[in-house]
């Protein structure tokens, strides 16, 4: 079978060791065949789950279910499974919290249920559930079948003693399938048929394996869950929806411009809640090399601290990745090639920015440190644009390097004072050169400039800022 026609599929097992083996064997027996390799490529991960509190009792509470799901998706989403089954129903009451911080697809035993009803005929009016206590308080199955059918269960007591059956210490979960099981489901079974329930649907992953062995009341169609979720699996041959789009943000370069960026990216980003907003990953190593001291002088290569942060980011599943530092792009081109992933230039952002919102201006000046003056990342990028640039004289270049890097400087924590007039000057400086607009090329250059054109006499362009907005561009569906 064509590996692009035929998903590589998990079965999450542990959620209960008899239903996974179930639905493993199910898979392959249904599967069409003519020879071995005709099999779909499957992933079967059983682990132990242990609870405090069995799901047969009210007080039943799955977070442990949750991380125990979450964890066993994760390996096998690092094992290279397109998408994921779960035998469990307990576990599909919360399917879409695991949808979202997931990239693997997980196809949903709800949703083969209800084709297999929705074939039904007639369609029926009352559909009998035998489930947990939780899984019926959780009105799973009413939100499944919708408001034109009743779901009805059997009466506390009979539920109870199917629990029992199912969970107990000589259950059918130990190997039992004698009377003392079949008995108590028999009688729910005749419960759910008094209450005019011409459909069951077993809501406990185990009962279709007992559904040979039960006594089906006279003119009561019974669902095969584990058959219908099996054939339902089998016909999948697309990968689900990504999840989110996640930003993977390089920080620490310098700690404070980190901050700056986030903050931009969600002022930047309409949101009527917290859920609105992008997923960002941030990997804050303040401990990557200074790039200005290895570009200007024998600073130590921060090129491997670099590219470890960004594969630690895309390991962490992050679409795009940003370095809110104008001198690391320096280094962009030699670990762009090594990644799965695309690092955003804040050189493009900010000359896309001066054509799109500035298309007469044609001089733009350049602020940033010696490294990120002397590697000419924005003469380039200008050039690339069709536009002019100018730089400081190494008077005024003097006294941007002492706004950021001095003891009263940008990076020491000062916003005000010393730093900013020092700024200032250097900005005068270039709009007096003839500067239309002036690129604040340093991530701290920002913290200081903050009055508007008609006052600075020209543009200034905050690349953070339109980093931030390039990022929440592409995070739109």
């Amino acid at each position: 079978m064509n590996r692009n026609q035929s998903l590589r599929l998990g079965i999450v097992g542990g959620l209960g060791a008899l239903a996974g083996a179930d639905l493993l064997n199910r898979i392959v027996q249904m599967t069409p065949v003519r020879s071995e390799e005709d099999h779909r490529e499957l992933i079967f991960h059983q682990k132990p789950l242990r609870e405090p509190v069995s799901p047969k009792e009210p007080a039943y509470i799955p977070t442990n279910r949750k991380l125990y799901v979450f964890d066993t998706l994760s390996r096998m989403q690092r094992d290279g499974c397109d998408a994921a089954l779960l035998p469990c129903f307990v576990t599909h009451s919360f399917l879409h919290e695991l949808e979202e911080e997931l990239e693997l697809k997980l196809i949903s035993m709800t949703g083969a249920i209800r084709t297999a009803v929705a074939k039904l005929k007639p369609q029926p009016e009352k559909i009998g559930v035998i489930a947990t206590p939780f899984v019926r308080e959780n009105g799973l199955f009413e939100n499944l079948f919708g408001d034109d059918v009743q779901v009805v269960y059997p009466a506390t007591d009979l539920e109870s003693a199917v629990m029992e059956a199912v969970y107990g210490g000589n259950g059918f979960k130990t190997g039992n399938r004698r009377d003392e099981v079949l008995q108590p489901i028999n009688a729910a079974l005749a419960s759910l048929s008094e209450q005019g329930a011409a459909v069951f649907v077993p809501g406990l992953s185990e009962l279709p394996l007992l559904l040979d062995q039960l006594d089906l009341p006279e003119g009561m169609t019974a669902i095969d869950t584990a058959a219908v979720y099996a054939e339902h699996a089998l016909k999948e041959t697309h990968p689900g929806r990504r999840r989110r789009f996640k930003v993977g943000v390089v920080g620490g370069v310098g700690p404070a411009a980190t901050v700056d960026f986030l903050s931009k990216l969600v002022k930047g980003t309409e949101a009527a809640c917290d859920q609105d907003h992008i997923k960002v990953l941030v990997e804050q190593n303040p401990q990557i090399p200074d790039r200005t001291e290895n570009l200007v002088g024998s600073g130590t290569d921060p090129t491997v601290a670099l590219y470890s942060t960004c594969k630690k980011l895309e390991r962490g599943g992050a679409d795009i990745l940003v370095i809110p530092c104008n001198t690391a792009h320096a280094y962009v081109d030699r670990i762009q090639r090594h990644l799965d992933v695309p690092i955003i230039s804040i050189l493009s952002a900010a000359t896309d920015h001066i054509r799109e919102n500035s298309p007469g201006t044609r001089t733009v000046g350049i602020l940033g440190t010696d490294g990120t003056i002397r590697s000419g990342l924005y003469q380039q990028a200008l050039e690339e644009a069709g536009l002019c640039h100018i730089v400081p004289d190494e008077q005024h270049q003097n006294l941007i390097m002492e706004a950021i890097y001095g003891p009263a400087g940008v990076k020491a924590g000062h916003i005000e004072g010393l730093c900013k007039e020092q700024v200032t000057r250097a900005f005068s400086h270039l709009v007096t050169r003839g500067a239309e607009a002036v690129i604040l090329g340093c991530t701290e250059l920002p913290l200081l400039v903050t009055a508007g054109a008609g006052e600075l006499g020209a543009l200034a362009v905050d690349p953070t800022d339109v980093l931030a907005r390039k990022c929440v561009h592409l995070a739109k569906p």
